[in-house]
């Protein structure tokens, strides 16, 4: 599974948690209403066993420190693309490493690009 391959070197440099990995009904449903996640079940990547998204938190977590998740974001690409395991950031859905023109920002979550 390329995810688990990916946090299982990145946690060899970066201390971290995977927050979320498969959602059912009830979790996709509140990470939507709560507005978390920009999609109902089944269509989030979320929602697939095994799941093809996690949001993974660098230690010690702060959700307000957005420069830290930044910097931890951008190590995970770097990882990411040395291992060559095609993923998708939740800060630059768009993948053009420009985090300054996306409209939703979720900056722990990662997925597959399949």
């Amino acid at each position: 599974m390329p995810l688990i391959e990916l946090f299982e070197e990145v946690v060899l440099h970066w201390d971290c948690t995977i927050v979320c990995g498969w959602r059912n009904q009830e979790d996709q449903d509140r990470a939507y209403n709560d507005g978390f996640s920009k999609v109902r079940f089944p269509y989030s990547k979320h929602n697939i066993l095994l799941s093809n998204a996690v949001d993974v938190a660098p230690y010690p977590i702060n959700w307000h420190d957005i420069e830290g998740f930044k910097h931890f974001g951008f190590f995970v690409l770097g990882v990411a693309a040395v291992k060559n395991i095609p993923v998708r950031w939740g800060a630059d859905w768009d993948r053009d490493y420009l985090l300054s023109d996306e409209k939703f920002i979720d900056l722990p979550h990662w997925e597959l690009v399949i």
